[in-house]
């Protein structure tokens, strides 16, 4: 007799962009960030938590200039008549300065939903301080978010780190463009291993620009990513 398989839940909420102009690599006009909103929201998704990066010597954003260009796409999205929720956090990445941050309690930082970060590392090197970033994160009530676990090469090259941060009490979110080979056959390995292992908490779209959104367009039709649906995702509980 074949086993009954979960229903499959669409996403409605997506934790992971990058939609606010002249921030990072992202979108380089309103207009484009305009398209692309209303094109997931043909998908089904009805809300939007966008996140600049914030990397020292590179993307230096903070909080209050996040927070303006959030305020003006609202304003724009209500002038057109767009039907969507947008929320403004960040992905932080892990350097120095974050982690000076992460000492310093009275740092007002981006944060969603259940007191989540997103945060990124270095692809090629597992840094030093992960672990401690980890310990100080959770000792601070912050429940950390890594992005894109798939394609950090040193994940790649030593899959138990993945049961490790996650007993070390960190969520993990897959790129749903992984799954089709978007960055590489290794990281669409590797995506599928962790959806096969129930490996992943979130699914995001990492929407940088309309080539990504066109290949998330694809990548919704492939059956990793029906399978990555029928885990217990914590997408819309955002």
């Amino acid at each position: 007799k074949k086993k009954e398989k979960p229903p499959v839940i669409p996403l409605s909420t997506d934790l992971h962009s990058h939609l606010l102009p002249n921030l990072d690599d992202g979108v380089d006009s309103y207009d484009e960030s305009l398209f692309i909103i209303e094109s997931l929201a043909e998908m089904g998704y009805k809300k939007l938590i966008t996140t600049p990066h914030i990397m020292q010597d590179f993307y230096n954003n903070s909080v209050e200039s996040i927070n303006a260009k959030m305020t003006e796409l609202r304003s724009i999205l209500k002038e057109e008549g767009i039907d969507m929720q947008v929320e403004a956090a960040a992905e932080y990445y892990l350097d120095d300065h974050l982690m000076q941050i992460i000492d310093d309690e009275s740092q007002e930082l981006l944060l969603f939903g259940n007191n989540y970060m997103l945060f990124e590392t270095s692809f090629m090197n597992q840094p030093f301080y992960l672990n401690e970033f980890i310990f100080k994160a959770k000792s601070r009530g912050i429940n950390p978010i890594l992005a894109h676990p798939e394609r950090y090469a040193y994940i790649q090259s030593n899959p138990d780190l993945i049961d490790d941060l996650i007993t070390r009490g960190v969520y993990l979110q897959l790129n749903i463009n992984s799954i089709t080979g978007y960055y590489s056959r290794q990281v669409r390995k590797m995506a599928e291993r962790m959806i096969d292992n129930k490996k992943i908490h979130f699914l995001g779209s990492d929407c940088h620009n309309k080539n990504h959104l066109q290949v998330m367009q694809r990548s919704v039709n492939e059956k990793y990513y029906t399978k990555a649906l029928r885990l217990p995702l914590l997408n819309n509980s955002l």
